[in-house]
């Protein structure tokens, strides 16, 4: 595992704190790595809605990934 130092302010620190001291993580490192996760998971969502909208649009491929590689090409 590695470790990163991150500089917080006041706000941000207290608020943190807040969240250990209201069980939202047992520590602030617990914290911080379920915040990273729920972004990396939001993120996630938007690349698919994202992926959707260009779907509609119809800027996707479809089809045998074979053939249109041969399109491609």
């Amino acid at each position: 595992m590695s470790v990163a130092t991150v500089p917080l302010n006041k706000e941000t620190e207290s608020a943190l704190e807040n969240m250990v001291k209201n069980g939202v993580g047992s520590s602030k490192a617990d914290v911080i790595r379920k915040a990273i996760k729920k972004l990396a998971e939001e993120q996630a969502i938007l690349d698919v809605l994202e992926a959707d909208r260009d779907v509609q649009k119809g800027l996707a491929f479809q089809g045998d990934l074979k053939e249109l590689s041969k399109k491609i090409k």
